[in-house]
């Protein structure tokens, strides 16, 4: 016979597990950040990202000035700038892209090559 004194209400219950976390991703929401090189230096700005082979960041350089990908797998970024590991000479040499512009594997095969993965 059951006890009267209890039921299901009474009974602790085990948490709901929280949903599976999806992975990380490095380029979340990095658009108006500053882009820095590892020294400190400013470069330019991360006006968006851009997927093909890497994961990019699209970035303006000055005020007026023109457009390249900076790889996005090693930026770290915090306080509205991020920092990635390329010189800031190095990031203004990258090839020029088009902001709103596929990206195309021709070009992107040279700014592999540019920062050395390719």
């Amino acid at each position: 016979m059951a006890d009267e004194g209890t039921s299901l209400e009474d009974t602790p219950q085990e948490p709901a597990a929280p949903p599976a976390e999806e992975a990380p991703d490095n380029t979340l929401d990095l658009q108006g950040y500053k882009l820095d090189e590892m020294g400190g230096a400013q470069v330019g700005r991360i006006e968006g990202k851009a997927s093909g082979r890497v994961e990019w960041l699209v970035a303006r350089m000055g005020r007026f000035g023109h457009y390249c990908l900076v790889p996005a797998r090693d930026a770290v970024a915090a306080n509205g700038r991020a920092w990635v590991p390329y010189t800031r000479d190095q990031i203004r040499r990258a090839p020029r892209v088009e902001p709103k512009a596929p990206l195309e594997s021709v070009s992107e095969q040279a700014v592999l090559e540019h920062y050395g993965l390719a």
